[in-house]
Parts: C-alpha cells; structure tokens; sequence
C-alpha cells in the first residue's frame, strides 16, 4: 500500500509553489506511489550479501599504464619545421595578435 496519498502531493505542490489540476495529482498520487513501491521491493532484496554495482554489465577499464616510452629529442621535433626560433616552432599568430 502506497504512502502517497492526494492530499500528500497537494501539500507537496504547494510547498513547491506548483498550480496542479486535479488530474495531474491524481495522475502524480499514482506515479509517486509506484515509485516509492518499487524503491521498497528493491531495498527487499538489496541487502548487504548483494555487493553495490554502478551497472547491469561488468566493465572494465580499457586503460593500459603510465609508462614512459622513447621519445623525440628537442633537435629531432624541430628537423622538418618550416621555421624555428630559440628551439621552438614559429606560428603564424592568432587571435588577432601581431607578429
């Protein structure tokens, strides 16, 4: 048996300061009330021999480790660039900034 009644949600709706018709508390008096019955046949069965689970699937992470592998040299990175100044890439601004 729900605990939600018509008065409840009409009490509610004016706390919230929310005009309901008389159909939409009848309508929400049943919505609530489903709601707060299937809350109560989960709690039934979710008890502490069932272990919290975030989704229906297992997943797992597809992440390998942070590991340091070889990389470029300053020298080898600016090789092939079209312009460079004190070891870095020379670009073109942008923005709206002068060169």
């Amino acid at each position: 048996m729900s605990e939600i009644t018509p008065e409840l949600v009409t009490h509610l709706a004016s706390l919230s300061r929310i005009d309901l018709s008389s159909d939409e508390i009848a309508s929400l008096t049943t919505e609530l009330g489903q709601i707060v019955e299937s809350i109560a046949k989960v709690s039934e069965v979710a008890t502490a021999d069932v272990p919290a689970t975030s989704h229906p699937i297992p997943l797992t992470n597809g992440t390998r480790a942070d590991v340091v592998g070889p990389t470029l040299t300053q020298a080898q990175a600016l090789q092939n660039a079209p312009e460079q100044a004190e070891g870095k890439f020379v670009v073109t601004a942008i923005l709206g900034e002068e060169q």
